[in-house]
């Protein structure tokens, strides 16, 4: 959210800000003590403000604090949120002043604000203000500039026994600090700019993996931080209740303790104190709660002036802390800002005053603006608004700012992000000037331990070390199954899929193996922006399979070529060989999860044909919205049979099912040998997509945009003389889409309608298949596939609609506890439903319990066919909110 305007103005504050540095590590006086209670505990984080340069530092966790001063007199508040903040006058001379502060509890008085038995809760009002007001204080600043140090300590407390050695041996120990520290100044300029430049940056261990960036980057005025419905968003009463609970004056200002409680406790709401300056509805502090995927989050912000009217946070602190499958560890960022350089929105300079019309009425002789009036002089007048007015305003002033400044159509957002050549090798010296909280004794021996680990790890991997150099190019011998890639240089590599998932079982090839490889050569070419490029890559993709009990080789390979640049591209490419493959090209059974059920229980569900085709492909994305792509497929197909018995499982009653599927459509010439040539077109499109801008390279923001699918194919009949070949025109739709209610759920569906045009010779590869499932796992995805349905009884050469529809609840049946609320469960129900021209009504309902542990999900339902109970039982598959993805 950050900019400065002129290139060399740019350079000049820098190499000033540096200089300052320089300046500030050398000097050898400022303040330098700890804050404490009363009854003598350090205050971690409490905020040290010199007040006469609007500059100032946090304690560390002991409560200590170091601030570098020139000579001179300063007037020094101390603050802590719950705690009576005092003003210090401090001589500072030539040597460090040693200065120790006690802090008394904040008292809180009531007479501020008129309570009384029966009357509203005067938090409400004051909250309807402060929402009314929190548009107005995020657009208020048009642009400032900031120093923010970071610094991230973790560690882990507990570890599963069996692992605990295994770490250690790693490196990795219990109970001790690992720290990562970061100086950066960030600009942030109006709608959402960020341009952050690393100055310095120091880290040790691996503690990244919580990491308080979203928290940071945005503001509690806005409806949401990292999807937690804040208490200054316009539904904030929706999801929160609001107490009174006193007032106190602090720097001048009177501030109001209000107390947050959510309607329904667990993730995505925030429980604790905000506290709002009166009249001006600005945020003071806070220190609020919540919890996310069953970890536990502390947040506390306070805030100081850096502008008039403008109050902005000067320390944040952030703890994270949770236990994941025997794991349990801890973490603590601190983020400090300081040398604001703010630039006011000229827009936004009168400050009204806000009348809460449900409460208070409106002063005669105020006259609401003219309506003919622009937005800009409309909140130009110093007349009093309405809440409901000035909220009003404010959203039609957003728009037009947006408009105005937006450089891009449908671009929200832009991040630049830089490091400092100098960032990773500054001096200790530099970090002990710079540095505005004082390291702890833990934080302090885990950068020694790992300075010494760093030295011998950097000895072990150089490059003098021949036989370390050596053993750097050797191919291992398992290599060819788990996956590998050798650089040939010049772009160029060769490698090995990973193979071990083509071995497996099924009852046309018996025992099978498979052999995939590749040969790659990428290429890119910097645009003239000098921030894009034009990425080319050349793909050669072999791949083989042999089955033991059927005898047969088969091979293929997929030539394809593709280029990028920026948003849109092109691949293209020819794939042949003769290969087997499934009727259902969505595959909607595994490969493993077939050999598991024939191998254990003797149901073999993949149903298999082999063909020798030629096919080739060609794609245009248009941009992250818009795609569209051909291929032409020629292909002799062979029906398969079973050739292999073998199980595990030798019970007489159950025999294994032949590899014709049974299906009311078809009849035996539906699975007769062929040929078929195949022309297919299709369109993606996203309506509505948004991009972000990092570095100057667009990407997509695809969340809140359907995925609309059009889709037609076309068989010609001519091809063979004898009019066996396939002879069909088949067109679909569909439309995917994923609709976060916030707080209450989400939403996922898939629905899909087609027909055939024409159906003169339809082979059941060719049919149109649904994505079934016999057995107790289920697909990724929650809206993916049907849970309860067969494989192949519904597959049509006609008319059909689908429909997947799925529904995440966050408080529903055992939700309603907060206690599985907090730990990440969810609960969620699905209906799905089929329907063809020859088939019955088939539908399905289900319940599932999601984030089991963090990772899993089991579901409970029932499929249906007219109404009439067909099968049900458990699924169990990997939680929802786990995205995986196919790609390689």
């Amino acid at each position: 959210m950050y900019k400065l305007n002129q290139p060399s103005l740019i350079k000049k504050a820098f190499f000033a800000y540096i200089l300052f540095f320089i300046i500030l590590g050398s000097q050898a006086q400022g303040i330098r003590g700890q804050v404490l209670t009363n009854e003598g505990e350090p205050l971690s984080y409490a905020s040290v403000y010199v007040r006469n340069i609007g500059d100032g530092v946090p304690t560390n966790e002991e409560g200590r604090y170091e601030f570098a001063l020139p000579a001179g007199i300063y007037d020094v508040i101390f603050q802590y949120l719950g705690y009576k903040s005092i003003i210090e006058t401090i001589i500072v001379q030539e040597e460090w002043v040693d200065y120790s502060v006690r802090l008394e509890p904040q008292t809180y008085t009531l007479e501020t604000v008129e309570v009384q038995a029966g009357k509203e809760d005067p938090a409400l009002t004051i909250m309807r203000k402060a929402i009314a007001k929190a548009k107005y204080h995020r657009l208020q600043v048009q642009q400032y500039s900031m120093t923010v140090y970071l610094k991230g300590t973790g560690q882990l407390t507990d570890a599963p026994f069996f692992l605990k050695k295994t770490l250690e041996e790693d490196g990795l120990k219990l109970n001790e600090a690992y720290t990562s520290e970061s100086v950066s100044r960030i600009t942030f300029t109006q709608p959402d700019k960020v341009e952050e430049k690393v100055i310095s940056i120091r880290t040790n261990g691996d503690n990244q993996s919580t990491s308080p960036a979203p928290y940071i980057e945005t503001s509690f005025y806005q409806e949401k931080i990292n999807d937690i419905i804040s208490p200054l968003s316009r539904a904030a009463f929706q999801y929160y209740r609001f107490k009174y609970e006193g007032s106190f004056f602090d720097q001048e200002v009177l501030v109001s303790k209000i107390k947050v409680t959510p309607r329904s406790r667990g993730e995505q709401v925030f429980e604790g104190y905000i506290y709002i300056i009166e009249d001006l509805w600005a945020i003071h502090s806070l220190d609020l709660k919540t919890s996310l995927l069953g970890f536990q989050i502390t947040a506390k912000q306070q805030y100081a002036p850096v502008a008039e009217n403008v109050w902005m946070p000067l320390t944040h602190t952030y703890t994270f802390g949770g236990k994941f499958f025997g794991f349990e560890g801890a973490f603590n960022y601190l983020a400090s800002t300081r040398d604001y350089e703010v630039t006011l929105n000229p827009d936004l300079v009168e400050v009204p005053e806000i009348i809460d019309e449900k409460i208070e009425e409106i002063p005669e002789g105020v006259k609401s603006t003219p309506k003919e009036a622009s937005v800009f002089e409309q909140l130009a007048s110093e007349e009093p608004k309405t809440r409901k007015e000035y909220r009003k305003l404010l959203n039609e002033y957003e728009k037009e700012m947006i408009k105005e400044e937006q450089e891009e159509p449908n671009v929200t957002t832009e991040r630049y992000y830089s490091v400092d050549s100098l960032a990773k090798k500054r001096e200790l010296s530099y970090w002990d000037s710079i540095r505005p909280v004082p390291l702890t004794v833990k934080e302090i021996e885990g950068y020694k331990r790992d300075d010494s680990l760093a030295v011998v790890e950097a000895a072990k991997m150089s490059d003098v070390d021949s036989i370390a150099d050596k053993a750097k190019r050797k191919m291992r011998p398992l290599d060819f199954m788990n996956g590998a890639s050798y650089s040939m240089g010049g772009g160029k590599s060769i490698g090995f899929r990973q193979n071990w998932t083509k071995i497996s079982f099924n009852t046309v090839e018996g025992w099978k193996v498979g052999l995939g490889l590749f040969y790659r050569k990428t290429s890119r070419v910097k645009l003239a922006d000098s921030v894009n490029y034009i990425r080319k890559s050349f793909n050669i993709e072999p791949e083989l399979r042999y089955g033991f009990s059927s005898n047969q080789f088969y091979g293929k390979v997929n030539i394809r070529w593709s280029q990028t640049e920026g948003v849109s591209g092109i691949t293209k490419g020819i794939e042949g060989g003769r290969y087997i493959y499934q009727f259902n090209g969505g595959e909607p059974i595994n490969e493993q999860v077939n050999a598991f059920y024939s191998l254990l229980f003797r149901q073999n569900y993949m149903k298999l044909y082999d063909q020798t085709f030629i096919r080739g492909y060609w794609a245009h994305r248009v941009n992250s919205g818009f795609t569209y792509r051909f291929n032409a497929t020629y292909a002799d197909r062979r029906q398969l049979f079973n050739n292999s018995n073998y199980s595990f499982y030798n019970k007489p009653e159950r025999v294994y099912s032949p590899n014709q599927t049974e299906n009311v459509e078809t009849t035996d010439l539906s699975f007769q040998d062929h040929k078929a040539l195949i022309l297919r077109g299709g369109i993606e499109w996203k309506p509505g997509i948004k991009y972000g801008i990092r570095n100057g390279v667009k990407y997509p923001i695809s969340s809140g945009a359907p995925l609309l699918k059009l889709d037609y194919e076309k068989a010609i009949g001519s091809i063979t003389s004898d009019g066996t070949s396939a002879d069909f025109d088949h067109i679909s739709f569909g439309i995917e889409h994923s609709i976060d209610f916030g707080v209450s759920g989400d939403l996922d569906f898939n629905i899909s309608a087609g027909s055939f045009l024409s159906n003169d010779r339809v082979y059941f590869q060719d049919f149109q298949h649904f994505g079934g499932n016999r057995t107790v796992f289920s697909n990724f995805g929650p809206a993916s596939n049907y849970r309860f349905m067969d494989y192949y009884k519904y597959s049509t050469q006609t008319s059909y609609f689908s429909s997947i529809v799925h529904y995440q609840f966050r408080k529903f049946l055992f939700t309603q506890l907060p206690m599985l609320r907090f730990s990440g469960l969810r609960e969620n129900i699905f209906f799905n439903y089929l329907k063809t021209e020859n088939s019955p009504h088939y539908w399905e309902v289900g319940y599932s319990l999601d984030n089991l542990f963090r990772i899993f999900r089991v579901e409970f339902g029932a499929g249906f066919e007219n109404g009439k109970y067909l099968r049900s039982g458990p699924r169990f598959g990997i939680a929802t909110f786990i995205q995986v993805s196919g790609n390689d």
